[in-house]
Order: C-alpha cells, then sequence, then structure tokens
C-alpha cells in the first residue's frame, strides 16, 4: 500500500499564524502517523499539487468577513483544474478569526462543496485574541485528519 500524502494550505501572515501552520504540519507528521505531509502557502500551490493529495487542510485568516485574499487566489487558479478529478477529497479546514469566523466559512463551504470536498469535521475557528491553545487545536486538527486518511477512513 503506499504512502498517502495530505497537502496543507496555510495562509500564514503573521507569527502566530505561522505557529499555526507549523501545528498544522507537525500534527498531520506526528511519529506515528505514516503520510506524507507537504506545507505549501496559498501562493506557491498549484493545481498539480492538489491532483497529488490524498487530502488537504486549509488554514486561513478571516479578512473583511471573509477568507485571506491568498487563500481566495488558491482557489480560483486551481478550482476547473481539478474539479473532475478530486471529487470526494477530504477536507479540514482552520479558521483564524478576529470576529467570529461564520463568513469565510460560509465562503469555504461554498467554493468545496461545488468542488465536492468532503468535510470531515466542522471547521475550527479560532476566535478573537491570540491564545496559545489555538496552536494544540490545529495540531489535533491535522493530527485527526492524518490519522483518518491512513486508515482509509476518509
Amino acid at each position: 500500500m503506499s504512502v498517502k500524502t495530505i497537502l496543507i494550505v496555510a495562509h500564514a501572515p503573521s507569527p502566530n499564524t505561522q505557529k499555526l501552520a507549523q501545528a498544522a504540519f507537525n500534527g498531520a507528521n506526528h511519529l506515528d502517523i505514516n503520510v506524507n505531509v507537504i506545507l505549501k502557502t496559498p501562493q506557491k500551490t498549484q493545481a498539480e499539487d492538489v491532483l497529488a493529495a490524498d487530502a488537504i487542510l486549509i488554514g486561513t485568516t478571516e479578512n473583511l468577513a471573509y477568507m485571506a485574499g491568498l487563500t481566495k487566489d488558491f482557489f480560483d487558479r486551481c478550482y476547473y483544474p481539478v474539479l473532475e478529478k478530486k471529487q470526494g477529497l477530504p477536507l479540514a479546514v482552520y479558521i483564524r478569526a478576529g470576529q467570529d469566523g461564520t463568513g469565510t466559512k460560509r465562503a469555504l463551504k461554498a467554493i468545496t462543496t461545488g468542488l465536492r470536498w468532503e468535510w470531515v469535521q466542522d471547521a475550527l475557528i479560532l476566535k478573537g485574541d491570540w491564545q496559545e491553545a489555538f496552536i494544540t487545536q490545529v495540531e489535533e486538527l491535522a493530527m485527526t485528519l492524518a490519522v483518518g486518511v491512513e486508515a482509509g477512513i476518509y
């Protein structure tokens, strides 16, 4: 059986969001889990990266009650090249939200529903002022995705 690949697409414009991206990588890349983990920024992620992935984890900030522009750009560039080829792709999402994250979640749901990707759990919305606990929450989200992919649950 070949090793599965998890693609993490993380918009990380600040030191704290960089910590979240690293936590996602660390969680998915846990020593007890045998998956290949690729961490990329939205601007460096291409359709070929998505096509090679067995699951995807999207991390974005909330900007003006929407996802980050660079996250939207990723979807704009990759949507049609992957549309017919990656239906059912397991997906997890974390949102670093200064407010409530609902607009960002709604936008991500709309795009990923169009792609027919499968949300393996509800979006993790990290609301309000920065908390160190966000790091553990993202790590656990990524670990859960990776374990499910490795076990063939997703």
